[in-house]
């Protein structure tokens, strides 16, 4: 005799197992002229002894936004976000050992200049030397990294990295970092200026131990997200081929 499968009134089978929702956020910073991801070590299972993206189970009585605001903010004290923004969702039923978890997972920057206070179980790895990590969370900081490259191309994010005011040789190695390719700072500074991102603060810091003219000051127009040319990319510096 044929089975049959009754569903509940938005369509899903009501003998489905229970499937829970975590948040989960990818925290970038530049530090020590690196982008790093901030991570926690799991002490217990499914895949204790690995490292993981920061969250948790999305509250009864929350929004997906508040939500990882508030595990930030409790679990590693990151209250210095200067962007968060979602960055994708994942359902793959085997992505959990032993239970159906889906994963909304956010990107946030943290300013160059901020350095949070984190529990014992926490630290700072470089996105291009990844610990062994838990789950699916190695794909998640991918995509979020991503995320990043693809916007400072096309939008003002570079303020989430850079401290409120900088010289343009600082802000090109957060540019650098981030990017993962050389970035030469007059001519971002050409670029920035052109699309009407940074403007100068009328302000010099002076020179280092070896000399030389005051440096200018600069900081973002704007310190919140806006597209100001869609269709740019900032490309790595063409190689000149070595003679035969």
């Amino acid at each position: 005799m044929p089975t049959t499968t009754s569903t509940s009134p938005g369509g899903s089978p009501t003998g489905s197992p229970p499937c829970d929702h975590e948040v989960l956020a990818v925290v970038l910073q530049v530090r020590a002229g690196a982008l790093a991801v901030l991570l926690w070590w799991r002490a217990l299972g499914p895949d204790a002894g690995r490292w993981s993206l920061p969250g948790g189970g999305l509250g009864a009585a929350e929004g997906l936004g508040p939500s990882i605001r508030r595990q930030l903010a409790e679990k590693v004290d990151v209250r210095e976000l200067t962007h968060l923004e979602q960055l994708d969702s994942r359902g793959a039923p085997d992505r959990v050992a032993g239970r159906r978890v889906v994963a909304t997972s956010y990107l946030g920057l943290v300013p160059g200049d901020a350095d949070p206070a984190l529990p014992p179980d926490t630290a700072w790895h470089p996105t291009e030397a990844l610990p062994r990590m838990a789950f699916d969370h190695e794909g998640i900081v991918r995509a979020g990294v991503s995320r990043l490259r693809s916007k400072l191309s096309y939008t003002n994010l570079g303020f989430a990295l850079a401290p409120v005011a900088f010289t343009m040789s600082e802000l090109a190695g957060y540019y650098r970092a981030a990017l993962g390719h050389e970035v030469d700072a007059t001519n971002l500074q050409r670029i920035l200026l052109r699309r009407e991102q940074i403007e100068p603060t009328g302000q010099t810091v002076r020179p280092g131990r070896g000399g030389g003219r005051p440096a200018a000051t600069y900081r973002f127009r704007a310190r919140t997200l806006h597209v100001t040319d869609a269709f740019a990319v900032l490309h790595p510096p063409r190689t000149t081929p070595a003679p035969a």
